[in-house]
């Protein structure tokens, strides 16, 4: 897993968190890369926006003084929560190509779990479906599996729900996020 270069800014807290008894800014944000929450300290006199990208790379960063960790699920705030899915939604749509690989590749986890299954909306028959359609021919996008799939619920949206999911619940197992 390559390190994060750049984040996204959910969102920043001047004042730190209110129930902490620390009184430093902090930012919480997204990696680009391989979607991992971290907390990010700026540097003085900086003030991040909602939906600025950061780097945080090796070597200097302009704006983020270092990275405090990563941010545990429990400390997302509403507001960047929102944000998340704000960035989620952009993602799925900028990185079709890798989803729509997922559906062609998928497998069976064991004998009665398929990971096409753990997305929201999608059971056994769909499952059974996608895998005799991609026999035929692979997927290309998302307009083609809707259009090859009688009844088929929106795949962005099951993408995009079970990555949030991934991000804000424990899961027992993880398709999409580290």
């Amino acid at each position: 897993m390559k390190k994060e270069e750049h984040a996204i800014i959910l969102e920043y807290l001047p004042n730190g968190y209110p129930l902490e008894r620390k009184m430093m800014p902090i930012a919480q944000a997204i990696g680009k890369e391989n979607l991992t929450l971290l907390e990010l300290v700026p540097r003085k006199e900086e003030n991040l926006e909602a939906g600025e990208e950061v780097y945080i790379g090796e070597g200097k960063r302009d704006k983020i003084y270092y990275i405090l960790g990563r941010l545990h699920r429990e400390k997302l705030t509403e507001p960047a929560k929102e944000q998340l899915q704000e960035f989620i939604n952009k993602i799925v749509k900028e990185r079709e190509e890798q989803f729509v690989e997922f559906f062609n590749k998928a497998e069976a986890m064991n004998k009665r779990l398929h990971q096409i299954e753990l997305l929201p909306g999608l059971g056994k028959k769909h499952m059974k479906e996608i895998i005799e359609k991609r026999k035929e021919k692979p997927f290309e996008s998302f307009k083609d599996m809707r259009n090859r799939i009688p009844n088929f619920p929106d795949p962005e949206r099951a993408i995009e729900k079970r990555i949030i999911q991934e991000l804000t619940t424990l899961e027992r197992y993880n398709l999409f996020v580290n």
